[in-house]
């Protein structure tokens, strides 16, 4: 990214490490990290793709508060079944639940993405279909032995030993993983953040 003159600051809003490997994966690095403490409680009928996008925003603009000349990245990570949305487990029990609700079907993943600067904002929402195959008792079991499935939506982590329970995906791994790399690359650049070799 370089010191230059022109440098733009990069915060990334979020305590993910799973996010600052995915920006380093393409040559990005946060000249800060600060996660952003926001109620993460779904509104009245609102819609998974609707809250990915409401969350990320929130995310980024309460950070931009005190940092009004950087350039922020926020993002909100959902997996949801039809409407239903399976949010971190608060247990065991609320894991096993949700991975018997995923075995044998398709869910979506809903990424969503907000980055802010002085020279614009980019919000979106960006959408993995995830394919499950039928998971065993024992499956079920071992995995939440585990203990993977902590703090992360949908009770599952694609990057770790769930990957084996994916038959099937349809668009961005990485957006399942925490940042669809591919918008945040193009988005950064409107920045002036270059990802490392990508003009």
């Amino acid at each position: 990214m370089g010191t230059s003159p022109h440098h733009i600051e990069l915060i990334l809003a979020s305590a993910s490490p799973r996010r600052v490997e995915l920006l380093a994966q393409i040559g990005i690095a946060p000249d800060q990290i600060i996660p952003a403490d926001v109620d993460e409680t779904p509104l009245a009928d609102e819609s998974p793709l609707t809250m990915a996008k409401r969350l990320a925003t929130d995310k980024a603009r309460a950070i931009q508060a005190e940092h009004p000349h950087a350039c922020i990245i926020g993002a909100d990570t959902i997996v949801c079944v039809g409407r239903r949305i399976l949010g971190k487990p608060a247990d065991e029990t609320q894991a096993r639940d949700y991975l018997n609700l995923l075995s044998g079907r398709a869910h979506r993943v809903i990424g969503g993405l907000a980055i802010l600067s002085p020279t614009g904002d980019v919000i979106k929402a960006i959408t993995t279909k995830v394919q499950f195959k039928r998971l065993s008792t024992e499956e079920i079991n071992g995995y939440i032995a585990s203990e993977e499935w902590q703090g992360k939506a949908g009770a599952y982590a694609i990057q770790g030993r769930a990957g084996a329970f994916v038959k099937a995906l349809s668009g961005s791994y990485a957006n399942v993983v925490g940042l669809s790399l591919h918008d945040v690359a193009g988005a950064l650049k409107g920045c002036g953040v270059h990802p490392q070799g990508l003009i």
